[in-house]
């Protein structure tokens, strides 16, 4: 990103800041420069987190897209983000003028469509186990950042584990399993790493949990 285009679009925001809330209208979506974002929904009396987006991820797009009210809220977690805040009409004209920002967006929409029926599937599992091990492996393969040692999943097997509806022993028992196997290991910034993919869904193969989403 140019420092044209940050000094024309670009702001930064602070830890805690709420970029947008769920159910009121969007008319901006923001593409992440550096920082963390949190994409969180309300279900009953929780806050469920959906997704944590780091550099090169977009948020927002789809109330400007379809003009329909946020269907989540996103909240900087690591701050100071640093974000270009676009709105629909120069969206529209970076849109008709770059096919390639119109295939990286389409691409995107795409996987996030894919990683959002992922975790219908995965809810619908009976097992427990099954439903937290799926579901690092739909974060990983959705949001995770690929580094040096693996891919870097930002959301905490707390929060994975609420969002699926298993209870903190059950998670962290699983968890503590996986340290063992050299399968994942703790970040200093409490994310998780993923060492190997490939490793991880033998894993699950291996304790017949049905594959790539499977319901039972």
């Amino acid at each position: 990103m140019t420092d044209a285009l940050f000094n024309r679009f670009g702001r930064e925001f602070a830890d805690g800041d709420v970029l947008f809330r769920e159910d009121e209208q969007g008319n901006v979506m923001y593409v992440i420069q550096s920082g963390v974002v949190r994409i969180s929904k309300r279900v009953g009396d929780e806050d469920k987190t959906l997704a944590m987006l780091g550099a090169g991820e977009f948020v927002g797009e789809m109330a400007i897209l379809n003009t329909k009210p946020r269907t989540a809220t996103a909240t900087v977690v690591e701050g100071p983000a640093r974000c270009l805040v676009i709105d629909a009409q120069t969206l529209e004209t970076m849109l008709k003028k770059n096919t390639e920002i119109a295939l990286r967006l389409v691409k995107k929409l795409a996987k996030r469509l894919d990683a959002a029926d992922s975790l219908i599937e995965i809810l619908m599992h009976r097992d427990p186990k099954a439903r937290l091990l799926l579901a690092l492996l739909r974060h990983a393969e959705a949001f995770g950042q690929t580094e040096e040692d693996g891919i870097r999943v930002r959301t905490s097997s707390a929060e994975m584990a609420a969002q699926v509806g298993v209870d903190t022993q059950t998670a962290e028992d699983l968890f503590a399993r996986l340290r063992r196997l050299r399968l994942i290991a703790d970040a200093e910034d409490g994310s998780l790493v993923v060492f190997d993919l490939g490793r991880l869904e033998d894993f699950i193969e291996f304790l017949e949990v049905p594959q790539r989403f499977g319901t039972p």
